[in-house]
């Protein structure tokens, strides 16, 4: 083999590549070598001998990676060519764009629904183990193919290898659809924070009826921020079949939304760049607010030592593997082309290896901080909650003391209203054994663990159970329990479900209707679980219930739902746990607001660059092209600011965008390091960049990024063809949430949307295939295409030379 020096000299006398001149050369040579001509500032006809191969790739060994360094240093770098591509003003502005593409709904609410959920610790740990061992390397591989292409998501895998080049068509299609339905999450923040200015709230309370002091009935039968959601945001159906024009208020939301976006995006990088400074750095410093203010809350230990608690079990679930990979792949970004597209405006000299580590590290910090902060809220509700469940426990013991039915030693102390945590239990203790046995029965098991089980419940994290009353039981089997107190006491105070009864351990438990012994109240009503009454002698409210199958209750669902809308909601939660809840519910829309707007600009970036260097014409009017994007998007965002637009964005966003996304980072990865070739790749990189790469980033790139990425394909896969795809939907009937199955047109509608976005890979594949002349053999070269650094790390005036290598293996065969 010759060595790099000897090759270098001798590319010094000739400075150019070679290039087929045989017409009947594979139709990859051609494609790869014309794209790669922008990269010469001359260009002489080449000998009939040397051919140029994008996809064999020669095999560097590690310690090559000296030489070249060395060797480049020797060589004095040539100016390149001029070029009207756009840039960001500094690394600052190119970091900004980066991590707010990265961090977005998702990080701030879906990191901790899901850790809530998925074993806690472990899920931390499962987290971490994938960011660094497959998310960082995906991320770094995506930045340095854009920052080395200077091209869009397109552009570059064109390059790399032809054979996949539908996969940047693919992208560009998933930034569409994405960006469609991404805006209407962001149309709903900035509606909620024109409502924050309000005091109080119009979520805090149930509206009045019109013309009358009484409240809505409807909103009466569930909570207000749930009711304002449905009732005065969405304007929600009951299914998802039924249709409506948009929302009036939304769709101006949207427009405002799409008008923003457009005026960030007109200018390119110049003006982007400057809106970065807000929406990236005001959402960290709003984080970190909220952060500090949560920990002062009383019982937020406690939810912090609830989220540090490891589920052993939850390391071997592959379902929790399957969802923690999915959230790492949708918070990070890759496989949408915007990091490709963002890095396009880089000089290549710039440390994209930093850079990955550097994004990484601010989309974990985002994600940490917001979890903390949740955890802290719910550790002080469920606190909140436990004292309320000991002060009710005390005011029964007292009206039971009042009736006669408890002895008077059994009273509470007066003190344990300042401060119930330390009393109660101590109370308890004190009493004597026989009085305790008596008082117990009467008393409900306050558990705080159980409470934050409750707040999680609360906020939508919690398994919807949505019975309905059967019109014929399969049983008539009538159990009774009744309440001395109910004359002095109201219903709500009872209808809190904690326990099953024992003789129907395989059953559910149906409320029919509940009875005052004068028939002063008459209630129809169901409840999930079994009923927990207070008994005593005598007579009383009856509770009449019938002992149900459960092949009578409708589908239930074993998992959780964590569409978008669970976010809005539970946000609107936390704005009451804090005093002055006007000012928190700005800050915390606000927050809301520019993650979605940070997002929504990678996202454009992702659709403008390809389109730019796909159509080389319209860099010269980006303000146009800018205009004509958001237009159309708009109006295809409008679909889901329907009443039933909601079911619509949680059907693409729970089911559909994993697909495709998995689909494309396989192939970045395959291409890159089995076409193209890992080794090659980094040698590439190590002279592009003037300075060495750490050779594991080949292995990760070889062999455990393919196998996780289609472990998590094949699972999520599974996961969407054997499993019921299922929506929260408002039930107007009973004033609560329940869980509906897609109708089968929405299945279809889906594979549908996975089709038509996966669809330019094996149609561009084709395309390549028809091109190529099978009568002729592919051209066997060991020529490889190695790059020199740029002469200074700001310069974008000329591009690197290209030099070829040659083994001494084919030397010998030309001789």
């Amino acid at each position: 083999m010759t060595s790099l020096s000897e090759n270098t000299e001798a590319q010094d006398e000739r400075p150019q590549i070679s290039r087929p001149s045989d017409s009947r050369s594979l139709i990859t040579t051609t494609s790869a070598s014309q794209l790669l001509k922008s990269d010469l500032t001359t260009e002489e006809p080449r000998s009939e001998g040397q051919k140029f191969d994008t996809v064999s790739s020669y095999l560097w060994s590690d310690e090559d990676n000296d030489e070249i360094l060395e060797t480049i240093d020797n060589d004095e770098p040539k100016e390149e060519a001029p070029t009207d591509r756009p840039s960001w003003a500094n690394k600052m502005e190119y970091l900004l764009a980066q991590v707010g593409f990265s961090v977005g709904l998702s990080t701030i609410w879906r990191f901790p629904y899901l850790c809530f959920h998925n074993g806690g610790g472990s899920f931390l740990i499962i987290y971490m183990l994938m960011l660094f061992l497959v998310g960082v390397p995906l991320l770094f591989l995506e930045m340095a193919a854009g920052q080395r292409m200077r091209q869009g998501s397109i552009g570059v895998w064109k390059v790399i290898s032809p054979w996949i080049g539908g996969v940047g068509y693919t992208s560009f299609m998933v930034c569409c659809i994405v960006g469609l339905y991404y805006s209407v999450l962001m149309a709903w923040s900035l509606f909620y924070l024109g409502q924050s200015f309000q005091s109080p709230l119009p979520w805090s309370k149930c509206p009045l009826l019109r013309n009358s002091s009484d409240f809505d009935p409807e909103c009466e039968r569930t909570t207000p921020t749930t009711y304002f959601w449905y009732r005065n945001i969405l304007k929600a159906t009951d299914e998802v079949e039924m249709g409506g024009l948009p929302v009036m208020h939304l769709s101006v939301s949207l427009f405002m939304t799409w008008l923003i976006i457009c005026i960030s995006m007109i200018k390119g990088p110049k003006s982007t760049g400057k809106m970065l400074y807000v929406s990236v750095l005001l959402p960290y410093f709003i984080l970190f607010c909220l952060l500090i203010r949560s920990l002062m809350l009383e019982g937020a230990h406690f939810g912090l030592k609830n989220l540090l608690a490891a589920k052993v079990r939850s390391l071997y679930s592959v379902e929790v593997w399957r969802r923690t990979g999915n959230q790492l792949f949708l918070s990070m970004g890759p496989g949408f082309g915007s990091i490709t597209a963002i890095s396009s405006y880089r000089p290549r000299s710039n440390n994209c290896v930093m850079d990955a580590f550097v994004v990484a590290f601010l989309n974990l910090t985002a994600s940490l901080t917001a979890m903390v902060f949740v955890f802290a809220i719910m550790g002080h509700l469920a606190t909140e909650n436990n004292e309320k469940c000991y002060l009710r426990n005390a005011e029964t013991v007292q009206y039971l003391i009042a009736a006669g039915v408890l002895p008077a030693e059994a009273h509470p102390p007066d003190s344990m209203y300042h401060d119930p945590s330390s009393i109660y239990s101590g109370w308890l203790k004190s009493l004597p054994k026989q009085v305790k046995d008596t008082v117990l029965p009467y008393m409900t098991n306050c558990n705080i663990a159980h409470e934050l089980t409750e707040v999680g419940k609360g906020w939508g994290w919690g398994p919807y159970l949505p019975f309905k009353t059967p019109s014929a039981p399969e049983t008539s089997a009538l159990h009774r329990c009744s309440c001395s107190l109910c004359s002095t006491k109201p219903w709500s105070s009872y209808k809190r479900v904690h326990t099953k009864p024992k003789e129907l351990p395989d059953q559910q438990l149906l409320l029919e209707e509940v009875l005052l012994p004068q028939g002063q109240m008459s209630l129809t009503m169901s409840i999930n679980g079994a009923i927990d009454c207070v008994l005593g002698e005598g007579t009383g409210m009856q509770l009449r219930f019938y002992s149900v199958s459960s092949e009578l209750l409708p589908f239930i669902p074993s998992q959780v739902m964590e569409g978008p809308g669970v976010a809005i909601v539970a946000f609107t939660n936390i704005t009451s746990v804090f005093s002055g809840s006007t000012f928190w519910a700005i800050i915390i829309f606000l927050l809301l607001a520019s993650l979605g707007l940070s997002t929504m600009m990678g996202i454009m970036q992702g659709i403008v660059t390809p389109l730019q260097d796909t159509f080389s014409s319209l860099r010269k009017y980006t303000n146009l092209l800018t205009v004509g994007v958001c237009v159309p998007m708009f109006l295809g965002s409008l679909i889901f600011v329907t009443p039933s637009g909601s079911y619509y964005v949680n059907l693409l966003d729970d089911y559909w965008v994993s697909l495709p996304i998995f689909f494309i980072v396989i192939l970045e990865n395959i291409a890159m390091a089995w076409i193209y070739g890992a080794r090659r790749f980094l040698a590439d990189l190590i002279i592009m960049l003037g300075r060495p790469i750490s050779p594991i980033y080949r292995w990760l790139w070889c062999f455990l990024s393919p196998f996780v990425l289609l472990v998590l394909f094949v699972s999520t896969l599974l996961h969407l063809f054997l499993k019921t795809i299922n929506y929260l939907a408002w039930d107007s009937s009973i004033s609560n949430e329940v869980i509906r199955i897609y109708p089968s047109w929405a299945k279809v509608l889906l594979i549908i949307l996975i089709t038509i976005t996966i669809l330019p890979i094996p149609a561009y594949f084709l395309y390549t295939l028809i091109g190529v002349d099978f009568t002729v053999s592919m051209i066997h070269s060991g020529a490889t295409v190695i790059f020199k650094p740029e002469a200074k790390e700001n310069s974008l005036k000329s591009y690197p030379r290209l030099q070829v290598r040659k083994s001494q293996k084919i030397n010998k065969m030309d001789k």
